[in-house]
């Protein structure tokens, strides 16, 4: 006997074999067809299965060798039939039980051919003896045998199915589709097997079988209960109880038809607990009855469930009726209340009930199975399909792609989510055609995912790759799932009914007019602007509209709101990202919204560059850099310019990308004033640094020199005690001291270039918001030189300092410049600001004489000095000025006093019995609210203001801003008048005394 080497058909064990001594006999039985068929049983999913079923075939045959003859010599057949065998159990025995059935698959013309779904009810109910042509077609045989042919005939079909599927690489949408016309045809044959069993009291009716899940889909899967709902009517002249009793036996028979054991196996179960109230309702009802049910108690499940009915076997005139009766309903179901709440929890409540031995294993429930598409395509259908009718295709695929091409999901995540759906669902195929058992589970045992990979095409490594492709989709799936299925936009749009977005123009300008848009038509023309034409931005926007109108309308501004979105949505509207970010992170269309028509301060930031709008779609982005953060991105930037003109214009840039960050935190997620003030000292601070570095690297190179001395830049004022607003000048002092041995003239030239270039090149009027750089608390004001030297500055404050210079200092911060040269600064000016023996008599005296000078002469003309932040009683001033007083009385013996910060003075005072803290608090409270207001009034504004608006609308955006609610404003300003009302009277006592 020739050793297994010498045998003709080689390694079996490479071609895919795991047991190669039981196959040897087996391809020996074979004969001479063992060799042809060699490669392709090393093609099949499980090459040993195969083997062996093909040899049980070829036993159970009539002509043993001529099967096996015309298998070897076609290749198509054997292809067709080795790719069932290898892959299906099931219908390898069904194949060996009728080996005549092997014909089937001979048919050249099955790879290219599908049967139509006439084709397949015909055969059926020939199968049962029952005519196709018949009004009401009923079997002829008996009851035995029509069970029995129908499900001969049922797996015939399956066969012809299976083998295009595996052998010619059907797509998973023809599978399923041709699946679910099976299954309505086997209804139909069921209904003739029923109608026969009830005998004559089934023409007493009309009974419609309606196809609910994935056969109402058409996606019905190999293994399945198939959903129905019965509706039933009596024929003219017959009574309805009568009738509805022989409609719930026929169901009943119909049921059992399909589902019971014989010894031809079973088919599949008929599920009816979908019908209204499941299993406690009635089997059957009228069209009457389902309409009272669905108008009156349904549940928002139902109505997703019905999403998906069809006809498929009975009346399909009632049936299709009942359809008719249903559709308005599910397409209304949307604007119940709560209803994509409910949604979202119903999917959450089935993730939770999974098994735990199942969870990860499971591709139907699962997270990242195919629930979590179907749920999230349904969701998109129910809420946008209400106007859309493109998108109220049944099947999830077909849905998919229309919400994709219309552009409800994006290009990149339909196609993701597509390529995942139908991997998840043929590979869902596989593990039921094994055994043709309902099963969603993928299996553990190392043979069994051998056979699934292999049946995928995987065969180098087929239980890694499966693997490795099936968790790379369900990590898509589960992130495309948490995207679109939770998309904050969903809500929105579900709870605006259908009436309100089908507007007239005329409908449409008195909707407008009631919203609060004081310009309807103005609006008007901007949403047509908006949403004309085919483009997919204009699809887009259609689905965005709606909702941001409410949103705009929530705000104080509806008409600037609108307009400043048309005007972004137009500089960015060829840009891909941009309706994208809108219409699936929710969050950042409604900050959108509310900014736009609350802030002209923000609105103008996001107009000067529209990219900045991606900024809003994280709460995380939203968090200020800080100032080491921005200082790096600002310092490369403009080191990647040689011109200090384009350098600056980096740094500016920058600065405008962070004011606006502060501005959108500030008005959308909890931001304190403090924080503001800290945040844009930070970007201030970062910005002098930046453009410092790039202005003397350009007087460097101009004067062909190393810059003679070093500089730096003090912070005064708010500036210097973290204080800033959004309209705050940057006061500061410039200070130098050149290097040993350099030209003091020289040194002193080249630093006043640098200081002129530095606010020159801020203050350039341009495409950047300016930064005001104010140097006039400098010695001497406007008529000093705008840059000393450090000695320059000791002299003077020696000999002639005076103490409103004194209290200037009180907030000097050296911030940007030398390191060194800014820590000598301090340390000469802190006995000038903090004296060691505090204040003398007629220095307290001419503090508040200045104080009163100030009062005096500069509230401007017409101001209210009640509601002016800065200088009105109560105001900014009045606080700070009995803040600092308090500082240059006692700082010199209380270290702890010497800050730059109002409300950290105010604290220290409290801890050091200098104020009662109850007098702080109303000191720390008026500060507070005139400063959150001064920063409110400026973002609505769009300018720097030191008045609460007098316009009833900016009034009520400031209150807005701070927190009121609608229709508050008024109360916002007596919270106002009463916070500095008080604190003017704690000023009347600690200051004046």
């Amino acid at each position: 006997m020739p050793s297994r080497a010498e045998r003709p058909w080689g390694s079996l064990a490479r071609l895919g074999f795991l047991d190669p001594e039981r196959a040897h006999p087996l391809l020996e039985s074979l004969g001479a067809a063992a060799q042809p068929l060699l490669p392709l049983l090393g093609r099949s999913a499980d090459p040993d299965q195969a083997l062996a079923a093909l040899v049980d075939l070829a036993d159970a045959a009539e002509d043993r060798e001529q099967l096996l003859t015309e298998v070897a010599d076609d290749e198509g057949t054997s292809m067709r039939l080795l790719s069932v065998l290898g892959a299906s159990q099931a219908l390898g025995e069904h194949l060996r039980r009728h080996p005549e059935h092997w014909h089937e698959l001979c048919d050249p013309l099955l790879g290219s051919t599908r049967p139509t779904s006439q084709l397949m009810r015909e055969g059926l109910l020939r199968a049962v003896g029952a005519e196709p042509d018949d009004e009401r077609p009923r079997s002829t045989l008996s009851h035995a045998e029509a069970l029995d042919a129908m499900r001969v005939e049922y797996r015939r079909v399956l066969l012809r199915l299976a083998a295009r599927d595996l052998a010619h690489h059907l797509g998973v949408d023809d599978v399923a589709a041709e699946l679910s016309d099976l299954a309505a045809a086997t209804l139909e044959a069921g209904l003739a097997v029923a109608r026969t069993k009830v005998g004559p009291s089934a023409d007493l009716t009309r009974l419609a079988v309606v196809a609910m899940g994935k056969c109402g889909g058409h996606e019905l899967n190999y293994v399945s209960d198939v959903d129905v709902i019965f509706v039933a009517e009596p024929f003219p002249g017959a009574e309805e109880q009568p009738s509805l009793r022989a409609a719930t036996q026929l169901a009943s028979a119909l049921m059992q038809a399909c589902h019971e054991h014989t010894r031809e196996g079973t088919i599949w179960p008929v599920d009816a607990n979908l019908r209204p109230e499941g299993k406690s309702g009635p089997l059957v009802r009228s069209l009457a009855s389902h309409a009272g049910y669905y108008g009156r108690w349904a549940k928002t499940w139902e109505f997703q469930a019905l999403l998906k009915a069809r006809p498929v076997a009975g009346d399909l005139e009632l049936g299709a009726a009942y359809v008719d009766m249903v559709s308005p309903l599910v397409w209304a179901a949307a604007e119940r209340d709560g209803f994509v709440e409910e949604v979202q929890a119903m999917r959450r409540r089935v993730i939770a009930h999974i098994p735990a031995d199942q969870s990860e294993r499971q591709l139907k429930l699962g997270s990242g199975g195919l629930r979590d598409v179907e749920f999230a395509v349904q969701l998109l259908q129910l809420v946008h399909g209400r106007l859309d009718e493109a998108l109220r295709p049944p099947t999830t695929l077909s849905a998919l792609a229309r919400l994709t091409e219309r552009g409800y999901i994006g290009r990149e995540d339909g196609a993701e989510l597509h390529e995942a759906y139908a991997f998840l669902r043929t590979l869902e195929h596989r593990i039921q055609l094994h055994q043709l058992r309902r099963t969603h589970v993928v299996p553990e045992d190392e043979r069994a995912l051998r056979r699934l990979g292999r049946s995928l095409g995987f065969t180098k490594d087929p239980v890694t790759e499966l693997d490795k492709l099936w968790h790379f989709h369900r990590r898509e799936v589960r992130r495309l799932h948490e995207k679109i299925f939770y998309r904050p936009l969903l809500a929105a749009v579900a709870r605006i009914s259908s009436d309100e977005a089908r507007l007239s123009p005329e409908a449409a300008t008195a909707r407008l007019k009631a919203l609060g848009y004081l310009d309807p038509k103005a609006a008007l023309r901007h949403l047509e602007a908006l949403t004309s034409g085919v483009r997919r931005s204009a699809q887009i926007q259609r689905q965005l509209l709606p909702v941001m109108l409410q949103w705009f309308a929530d705000a104080p501004d509806p008409d600037a709101g609108l307009f400043g979105f048309r005007r972004i949505s137009e500089a960015l509207g060829s840009t891909p990202w941009y309706l994208r970010l809108l219409r699936d992170e929710g969050q950042a269309a409604q900050r959108m919204a509310q900014i736009l028509a609350t802030s002209r301060y923000a609105t103008d930031l996001l107009q000067r560059e529209p990219q900045a709008v991606a900024l809003l779609g994280e709460t995380e982005g939203l968090k200020p850099l800080g100032r080491e953060a921005v200082e790096r991105e600002m310092l490369a930037a403009a080191r990647r310019r040689e011109d200090p003109r384009e350098a600056v214009q980096a740094v500016r840039a920058i600065r405008r990308r962070e004011l606006l960050r502060i501005s959108v935190a500030d008005l959308c997620v909890p931001f304190g004033v403090a924080e503001v003030g800290y945040a844009l000292s930070d970007v201030t601070d970062a910005t002098l640094e930046a453009t410092l570095a790039a202005v003397t690297r350009g007087v460097e190179a101009a004067r062909g020199v190393a810059m003679p001395t070093r500089i730096a830049i003090v912070a005064m004022g708010r500036y210097g005690g973290y204080e800033l607003g959004y309209g705050s000048d940057a006061d500061v002092m410039f200070v130098h001291d050149p290097l040993p041995g350099a030209d003091p003239q020289l040194a002193a030239s080249m630093a006043q270039a640098v200081v002129n270039d530095l606010r020159r090149l801020l203050q350039e009027q341009g495409k950047e918001p300016v930064l005001e750089v104010d140097a006039d608390l400098r010695p001497e004001g406007r008529q000093g030189p705008l840059v000393r030297t450090l000695e320059s500055y000791a002299a003077y404050y020696a000999k002639w300092s005076a103490v409103w210079e004194a209290q200037a200092l009180l907030r000097a911060e050296p911030v940007a410049g030398d390191a060194d040269l800014k820590q000598r600064f301090a340390d000469l000016v802190d006995p000038i600001r903090f004296p060691e023996a505090g204040l003398g008599p007629d220095d307290v005296v001419e503090v508040r004489r200045i104080k009163a000078r100030v009062d005096a002469e500069r509230l401007p003309r017409g101001a209210d000095p009640a509601t002016h932040f800065k200088l009105g009683r109560g105001g900014l001033s009045d606080v700070e000025w009995t803040v600092q007083l308090l500082q240059m009385r006692h700082a010199g013996r209380v270290p702890e006093l010497r800050t730059t910060k109002t409300l950290e003075a105010l604290r220290v005072a409290v801890e050091h019995d200098l104020l009662d803290a109850d007098d702080a608090e109303g000191l720390a409270q008026a500060w507070t609210f005139a400063s959150r207001a001064r920063n409110a009034t400026v973002q609505v504004r769009g300018k720097p203001s030191d008045m609460l608006p007098r316009d009833a609308r900016e009034r009520a955006a400031v209150a807005a801003i701070l927190m009121y609610d609608v229709g508050e404003s008024d109360e916002m300003v007596n919270d106002y008048l009463r916070t500095a009302r008080h604190a003017r009277g704690i000023v009347d006592r600690i200051f004046w005394e």
